[in-house]
């Protein structure tokens, strides 16, 4: 009866799980990834680079004066130049066009004098550098050949799931075409290698000399530009990423147009929505692009666009948190009309913006703040831990602080205060509580008063250091 009825259970069980293990079967081919290598492997290419440096001898003690002479006898000789020497360095990359276009990492050709690509029948091409982007590590080459090039197509990576079955082909350790297969792990990483990071991760063997070769789904389109990994040992423990490939179509596309990115621009600076500047700012819980400052006849102050404002979605594409906000307007086209939905004092406003285009702006000097030792007067004001002054030529003077800048200056932060936990330091200038601004040192901790009196743990209080504002979330607790 027993071995009836455990036979009847793993009968049930079998057929409940036939439908996972058909799927997973129909997942992964059958016979391996024999198909997808030969079809795939001959538009992946070797990228082999040299780069001339100068070679420096060490000129110590101990060595010989006359070695010493003859080697500044030859360098004078040679107009002064110490001898050079050739450093080279190995990577991957793949062709998008039968005419020789050719997509690799900017690590991989950065400094480049030679540039070489080697097919997988040994055929070796001199390529020419179309363009490169530091920023999302992506590079253009291009390369001649009389005969039309194998090449792979640019997949759609906003399709790619969490648990798909990927391969990647490459140059791993100077080896040549290799092919390694796994799934992926996890999508929009930000492993901090960028502005715009939002790699794929994968467990797909990834090791040097994979920089620059492809991420195939299993309908062989590239979905993911192979970039970078984390390994204690330097070879692949299974953490590997890619740039996803609707990244690297509209940067490579605009490095062939324009040999340079060019990328919208808004006009503000923004920081991450915390759970507790959240509640100070009625959003219910964090999300979205808090805007800190905006840059003076920018396209945000030209739309209306407010510090304190919240950007939850911008041109159709939600912002979920600060960091997506970089990237999603850098591949807006320049000069377009977008509707910008932001969160102002809890409630939501749509705004038209005409997008501008980055620039590399020139980064100016934080201002240095002179003594900052406690300096007492009739005019100061404590609460929970600060000690703030109205703003007065004295105190502008000894903080560096420029004759527009308004609010009340803190001129002194318990240690062992929330506030100084919060990040809140002397010489700090508190511009607005709340979202109303304070021009005075009472005017200040009245706000505060008023808003521990409301029966609240924190408020929103926006926060000048030196050069740099930001709004905090100020714990009304001593």
């Amino acid at each position: 009866m027993l071995e009836h009825t455990l036979s009847r259970f793993f009968f049930i069980f079998a057929l409940m799980m036939a439908p996972l293990v058909m799927s997973s079967a129909m997942a992964r081919p059958a016979d391996g990834f024999a198909d997808l290598a030969e079809r795939l492997t001959p538009a992946v290419v070797n990228i082999s680079t040299s780069q001339k440096v100068e070679q420096r001898r060490s000129r110590g003690p101990g060595q010989p004066p006359f070695d010493r002479f003859f080697e500044e006898f030859f360098n004078q000789r040679r107009g002064g130049q110490a001898p050079s020497q050739k450093v080279s360095s190995l990577g991957s990359g793949f062709v998008v066009d039968p005419k020789g276009v050719i997509i690799t990492n900017n690590h991989v050709i950065e400094e480049a004098d030679e540039i070489t690509v080697t097919f997988s029948d040994g055929t070796k091409l001199d390529a020419e550098l179309i363009g490169r982007d530091p920023k999302t590590d992506l590079a253009v080459l291009k390369v001649s050949s009389k005969k039309r090039l194998p090449f792979v197509p640019l997949g759609d990576s906003d399709k790619a799931r969490v648990g798909d079955w990927v391969i990647a082909i490459g140059n791993p350790f100077g080896l040549g075409g290799s092919l390694s297969a796994g799934i992926i792990s996890a999508i929009n990483r930000d492993i901090n290698a960028g502005p715009y990071d939002s790699f794929i991760q994968t467990d797909a063997a990834i090791n040097r000399g994979n920089s620059g070769g492809p991420l195939f789904n299993m309908r062989g389109e590239v979905i993911g530009v192979n970039s970078a990994i984390i390994s204690p040992s330097g070879g692949s423990v299974g953490i590997g990423f890619s740039i996803p490939s609707n990244l690297a179509k509209t940067v490579t596309a605009q490095l062939q147009s324009f040999g340079e990115t060019r990328r919208g621009w808004l006009g503000v600076r923004i920081q991450q929505v915390t759970d507790e500047l959240a509640e100070g700012l009625s959003l219910g819980k964090a999300r979205g692009a808090l805007v800190s400052e905006i840059s003076p006849d920018g396209p945000a102050e030209k739309g209306g666009l407010k510090v304190g404002d919240v950007i939850v979605r911008f041109d159709g594409k939600p912002v979920p948190t600060m960091r997506d906000l970089p990237r999603i307007v850098a591949e807006t086209a320049i000069d377009k009309p977008v509707q910008v939905e932001v969160i102002r004092r809890g409630k939501s406003r749509m705004l038209k913006i005409v997008t501008g285009r980055l620039e590399e702006a020139s980064t100016k000097p934080a201002v240095e703040k002179q003594s900052q030792e406690k300096t007492r007067s009739d005019d100061d004001e404590s609460y929970i831990g600060l000690t703030l002054q109205s703003l007065s030529h004295e105190n502008r003077q000894r903080f560096g602080l420029g004759d527009d800048v308004i609010g009340a200056v803190i001129i002194d932060v318990e240690r062992d205060s929330a506030a100084f936990e919060a990040g809140i330091r002397p010489g700090d200038v508190v511009s607005e509580i709340d979202q109303r601004a304070v021009g005075s040192a009472k005017a200040a901790v009245d706000a505060l008063k008023a808003a521990k009196q409301s029966g609240r743990n924190s408020v929103l209080a926006f926060i000048r250091s030196g050069e740099t504002v930001r709004f905090i979330a100020v714990p009304l607790t001593d």
